[in-house]
């Protein structure tokens, strides 16, 4: 079979949850709403277009880094192999979810900033003029 992968941009819409599988790998997951925006030429107002909700799941090397990133609200850039899991509630009925095992997971700078703390302890914090955050607001 071959693999998805594709990259999303959109805003955490849960708490990232932590836990550890059957097998005793830890795994973090959070879901994130990504949306297209338009500028109404009426209006010239922001607007929003159909939203895509997807549960980004984040293994091994991201653990540490998405831990101390990612929350509810922050507008996020993740990257990852995308696929559907089809499952049946408690009540019997059939659903499907997509899910990202991601690869990559960042915050997206265009609508945030953030200070930097690299492995080598080599921190820098870099300002954005507020009007640049203000052009193009947050999705979903």
């Amino acid at each position: 079979m071959y693999e998805t992968y594709t990259t999303v941009i959109g805003t955490v819409v849960s708490e990232p949850r932590r836990r550890q599988t059957n097998a005793g790998e830890e795994v973090i997951s959070f879901r994130v709403a990504c949306n297209s925006r338009r500028v109404d030429k009426r209006s010239q107002e922001w607007i929003d277009g159909p939203t895509l909700y997807l549960t980004v799941s984040c293994w091994r090397r991201l653990l540490a880094g998405v831990g101390g990133a990612i929350a509810k609200g922050r507008p996020v850039i993740a990257h990852g192999q995308i696929k559907t899991n089809e499952y049946t509630t408690g009540d019997g009925e059939r659903r499907a979810d997509l899910e990202m095992t991601a690869t990559t997971v960042g915050l997206d700078l265009s609508r945030c900033v953030v200070a930097y703390q690299g492995p080598s302890g080599q921190d820098r914090v870099v300002e954005a003029p507020p009007s640049r955050l203000d052009e193009q607001p947050s999705a979903a």
